[in-house]
């Protein structure tokens, strides 16, 4: 029980809450897609038993990257692809991908395509949360349930809001991407592989995880001055 007083639980339920709003944008637009040729009746069934779905089988990914987590090694491997997942967050590409999203008129067909889809673009929900997790030592499964749950309603309800709030306020979007980097830093620092050769101090895995951060920032920064300037420009 004291396990879920402590700060670095619930702190580790807001950095997953949060995660899954910013990273679940285009999980709610592959939503929508799959969902819209069913009769309206039977569209808010499509999204609850779509996202309920998805939900689940991330869980299931997720137990297994805990466990993954202690291979040698991919921890560094998966910081480095939330360092670029971040960096995607805020120098986001011209992507067309969405367009071959199928629809359905049967409820279970949507159902399906929600879920499918769901799975194959759930790797930088799945590396972000479970790093996310690890920060809070025990219990780590139930609080990715519990983190998961709590970002349903979230997502299935108020996702245009957090859209509206994020076109409003950027720094949301950039907080949130220098999450990622934090957590990649951690996630680095706390390899098997990497502990023989670091201090085994608090101190540093945190000075680890601003440069995570940090990191995460100024590539995006160079990538939008490169954007903005233009190849051709001298």
């Amino acid at each position: 029980m004291e396990d879920f007083l402590a700060a670095s639980f619930w702190i580790a339920v807001g950095q997953i809450i949060l995660i899954d709003i910013l990273l679940g944008g285009d999980n709610a637009v592959v939503i929508a897609l799959a969902c819209r040729g069913l009769p309206p009746k039977q569209r808010r069934l499509g999204i609850i038993y779509g996202t309920m779905g998805a939900i689940v089988l991330r869980v299931i990914l997720i137990a297994f990257a805990l466990a993954l987590l202690a291979i040698p090694y991919l921890k560094v491997v998966g910081g480095l692809l939330l360092i670029w997942i971040g960096v995607k967050l805020l120098v986001p590409q011209d992507e067309d991908g969405h367009t071959n999203i199928s629809t359905s008129d049967k409820l279970w067909g949507a159902v399906k395509t929600v879920i499918i889809a769901d799975l194959v673009m759930s790797v930088d929900n799945v590396l972000a949360i479970a790093g996310a997790a690890e920060t809070a030592g025990k219990h780590q499964l139930p609080l990715v349930i519990f983190g998961l749950l709590v970002s349903i309603p979230i997502i299935v309800a108020g996702s245009q809001l957090v859209l509206k709030l994020m076109d409003r306020f950027p720094i949301i979007i950039t907080l949130g991407a220098m999450l990622l980097g934090w957590i990649a830093g951690q996630m680095a620092y706390t390899d098997p592989a990497v502990k023989a050769f670091v201090p085994a101090d608090k101190t540093w895995e945190y000075a680890a995880a601003a440069a995570g951060a940090l990191l995460v920032l100024a590539i995006s920064k160079l990538l939008q001055a490169r954007r903005t300037t233009g190849p051709g420009t001298a």
